[in-house]
Formats: structure tokens, sequence, C-alpha cells
């Protein structure tokens, strides 16, 4: 095994990047330039769709790990671009020691020179930098403004930072600059802690509301599909949050704030938890949360912001009952909140009423074709921890002959063998199947259910019987599949017809499904002792569709 010169080798690039990304990354030798080798770290760019700034850092002993800037790179993945610069390293690896000796060497220059540097000498160098970089620039002008505490300067700088009509070329900031101005939000966050740190955080509150109140009204025309300026935005919250707490604003002033906020729907990059305010708004200001959260439930009782904010708070106080009101006023058709309410009571000891509850979502759902799935099995579930077997088969019963379904009739099988009444239910639960396939009305997934349930059954000759005229290409295969070893001569039959109407579809998918059709043909052909007779059918059907060199690809493949 090589010795790993520069600490990886192909191989860790290979495992980090995967080997598609690694193979891509062959491909990408000759656009690396710019390699710069620094202590513990390699950095370049990389020309592909767009330059992209990549960062290796060799960790000696631990290996290695990869930045880019290209959108799979920012994902946290080791993408082609870092596995390119990489394996540039490697070529590069004797050379390596040297160039980390002469960056150790020239950061210590820098620093010797800028410390020998005079006062005027260094501001001349730092008045140079700023006049070139206009990022530097503003980063100095708030750190100055936060300094003399000039509220005025420190607000427009503020307000500077997050406004993103600098990054929107067209309307809206695209997700090629979304960095960029995620970087000032970050900025804007940090200023507005420095203000608190330095005794303005009152200030600082005001200017964290207005902040966020901008950075509101704009996430809308930004693609943050990164998430970096939504993280940003909750630093800027975090700020907001840490200000009030040293500051102690009003706090009715600050519950009305809060309140406005997390029900604002055109705000999406905060998420605010009015909760995390409670020691600055203190009883005064949450009786006035709660007070302002219950007349916006009453203005819009449906509104979703405003049933989680009241929810929210309601349940932080801990009256179950309360909460089961709140809930109950706004019932779900589908039995979910009933389901809802009875695991808050359940988790408060209160079993009885638990049950009573989901009793209830049974009965006002009992006609809906569709009911929570979660609220049948709960109260099945607790019937059959009391020893109430019958009234789980009857919950599933009622279920069954409202749905029509696999899935109810598997619930109504499972729940009566465990009553040990399952003869008498399946003998009724499939006379309703069969009025159903009387009357020509499918199943769910096309033929008729009373198939799928014999199949599920395992009653191979019932389903035989009931197939004829009725079951679906699905439920046919199902039931040659299941029959091959002991009724070969029927199954085949099913196999060719399906093969039949399977020879025109196009497509890997087609192609691998008429495979299977061929190969479950041959295994009854072989039963039957006739393989000479499948082995003409299969060259017949060759010969027909030659001109598929998928198909006759696939086949091959197959041993067919």
């Amino acid at each position: 095994m090589a010795r790993k010169v520069v600490g990886f080798d192909e191989g860790d690039l290979r495992t980090l990047a995967g080997t598609r990304s690694f193979e891509r990354g062959l491909g990408y030798l000759d656009a690396v330039s710019g390699l710069e080798v620094g202590e513990g770290s390699v950095t370049a760019v990389v020309h592909g769709t767009d330059v992209y700034e990549v960062e290796l850092t060799l960790g000696g002993g631990e290996g290695i790990s990869g930045w880019c800037d290209c959108p799979y790179g920012q994902e946290g993945n080791f993408c082609k671009h870092c596995v390119a610069v990489g394996l540039t390293v490697l070529r590069r690896a004797k050379t390596i020691p040297h160039q980390e000796a002469a960056a150790r060497e020239r950061a210590s220059g820098l620093q010797a020179w800028l410390s020998a540097l005079s006062r005027d000498e260094l501001l001349a160098l730092v008045r140079e930098q700023i006049a070139e970089d206009r990022e530097l620039r503003r980063r100095l002008e708030l750190r100055a403004a936060t300094a003399r505490s000039d509220l005025g300067a420190v607000r427009d700088r503020i307000i500077a930072l997050i406004d993103p009509r600098p990054f929107a070329r067209y309307g809206y900031v695209e997700y090629a600059d979304t960095a960029g101005y995620g970087r000032q939000v970050a900025e804007a966050a940090a200023a507005l802690r420095a203000l608190t740190a330095d005794g303005q955080a009152a200030q600082a509150v005001g200017l964290a509301e207005e902040a966020l109140r901008v950075l509101g009204q704009a996430y809308g025309e930004i693609d943050d599909s990164d998430g970096v300026v939504g993280q940003a935005a909750a630093a800027v919250a975090e700020a907001h949050l840490e200000a009030c707490r040293v500051a102690c604003p009003d706090p009715e002033r600050l519950a009305e704030w809060l309140v406005g906020t997390v029900l604002d729907d055109s705000d999406d990059v905060t998420d605010l938890d009015p909760l995390d305010y409670a020691d600055a708004l203190g009883p005064s200001g949450l009786a006035r949360l709660r007070h302002l959260a219950a007349e916006a439930l009453r203005r819009r009782p449906s509104g979703w912001s405003e049933r989680y904010l009241m929810e929210r708070l309601v349940r932080a106080e801990g009256d179950v009952d309360a909460l089961v009101a709140l809930h109950a006023q706004n019932l779900d058709p589908s039995g979910a909140t009933h389901l809802l309410i009875a695991e808050e009571l359940e988790s408060a000891g209160r079993a009885d009423e638990a049950l009573v509850w989901a009793e209830r979502g049974l009965r006002e759902c009992a006609t809906k074709a569709y009911i929570d799935g979660r609220l049948v099995d709960y109260v099945c579930v607790r019937y059959a921890q009391a020893g109430r077997a019958a009234d789980a088969v009857a919950v599933r019963r009622d279920r069954f002959r409202l749905e029509r379904s696999l899935a109810a009739y598997r619930q109504l099988r499972s729940a009566a063998r465990a009553a040990d009444c399952w003869e008498a239910e399946r003998a009724a639960a499939l006379a309703v199947l069969e009025e159903d396939a009387r009357r020509a009305r499918g199943g769910r997934y096309g033929g008729p259910v009373l198939i799928d349930a014999l199949l599920d059954d395992g009653d191979l000759d019932a389903a035989w019987r009931e197939a004829s005229g009725r079951a679906d290409d699905r439920q046919w295969e199902t039931l040659a599949d299941l029959s091959r070893e002991t009724r070969p001569a029927e199954a085949l039959g099913v196999y060719l017809r399906l093969v039949e109407r399977s020879k025109e579809p196009t497509g890997d998918h087609a192609y691998e499904r008429l495979a299977r059709l061929l190969s479950a043909a041959r295994d009854c052909h072989r039963a039957l002792g006739t393989e000479d007779a499948f082995t003409l059918f299969l060259a017949g059907l060759r010969r027909e569709l030659k001109r598929r060199r998928k198909l006759m690809s696939i086949l091959d493949r197959h041993g067919l």
C-alpha cells in the first residue's frame, strides 16, 4: 500500500466523493488553477460551468475534508471539483512540504512586516484596502459607528446590510448571489449583538425588529435554496431575543410585536417562539400575549398560525382541559382531531376519557368513506388491551363495510382471528365483496377487491373461479405466480396471454416485465415437460421483435 505523502490517497478521494463524482473529477484535472498551499490547507479554483473556489483541509493523520462553492459542494458534498484539486495535490505531492514551509514563512514575514509599520503606515494600508474592498469598508464603518455609539449611523449601516436590492439584479436575489447577501445579514446580526454588549440593548431591540421586518418582506424574492439567508435571519432574531432579555422592554408592547410577527403570513423567514421571551415578557406580558392570541383565533378560527400560537401557549400552561377545549373548536372530519385529544388525555393519565373521545370520533365519522386509520387503530388497540376483542371486531367490520378495501379486509381478519370468529366474519365479508364484484364495482387498484382478498387468504381455488371475466392483469399475474407449481397449465395460459399484451409497450421497465413473464412461462413448460414448445415460441417472439435491440439485450441477460 502506497504511503500517504500528504495525508490521503486516491482511495480516500473515491471514498469521500463516491465513484461517480470521483470519475467525473478525473475530467477536470486540466481545469484546476491557482493552487495555493497553506499550513494544513490547499485552495484552488476549478473552471467548470462556472469558476468555483475549492478549499481542502489536510488533516495529517486524520485524512482530508473539502469545501466547494458549487451547488453540490454547498450541500456538504465532496464534489468532483474537490476531487480534481485533490488529485492535483497528489500529482504534486513531493513539492507540498516545501510549499507548506514557504506558506509558513510568508505568513511569518507578513506578521513581522505589519508589526514593523508605524501607525500612519498602517492607517494608509487600511485606507487603501477599504477603497478597493466595498464589503470590508461596510464592516469597518459599522464597527466604527458602534464603537462611538452613533445610533443613526449604526441604523443606516444595518439597514444597508439587509437591503437586498444591490443583489437583486432583476428584482430577485438569484441563487448565485444569495451567499453574499447572507453574509451581510450575518454582519447585521453581529452588529446588533455588539450594540447589546456595549450597553445599547434598548436600541438593539428596535433595530432588530426593523431588520426582521425588512427581511420578512424581502424573503419571498430570494432563492435561498441552501438556507444561508434563513440562518442569518435566525441570528438576527437571536440578537433581538438577547437584547430583550437585557433591555427588558415594555412587556405588553413586546407581546403585541411577537403576536403580530408570528401571525404575519407574509413573513416566511423567521420562526419565532414567543415562549422563548417568557423572561422578558413577565406575567403581564404573557397575559397580554394570551389575550391577543385568543382574540386573533376568534377573528380567524380556521387560521393555522392562530391555532398553532394558541395551542403553543395553552400547552405551556399545562392546562389539559383548556387544550382539549381548543382542539374541540375545530374537529377534523377525518377524526384526526379526536385522536389528538385522546392522545393528550392519555398522556395526562386520563385514559378512560381518552377512549371516550376516540369512540366519539368513530361515531361522528362513521359515515365517512375516509377516516384517519390511526384513530381506528387507537380504539382497537385499547379494546384489545381491555379484553374487548368482540368490540374490536365490530369496529373493523364497520370500517370494512364502508371502505371495501383489501387493507380493511386484512384488519378485519386480524381482529376476528384474535377473537376466534374469523370463519363467520370471512363468509360475511366475502359476501359483501361478491356483491360488489357482481355490480362490476372495481377495487382500489382496478380489479375487484374480492379477488385480492381470496389471493391474500391463499384461497387459490376460489380465486380461479372468480377471476374469469373479472380479474385485471395484475391479479391474473399474481394468481399465476401463486399457482405455478400446482396448476402449471392454467398459469401458463395466463402468462402467454400477458406476454401478448406486453409486446407493444417499450422502455426498460416494460422489457423487464416481458422478460419476467417469459421466464415464468418457461418454468411452466418445464413443469409440463414441454420445453421444446417454449423454445419454438421464444424463437418466434425474438424474430418478431428483433429490431428492439434493448429488448434483445435484456432477454439475453435473463437467459432467454
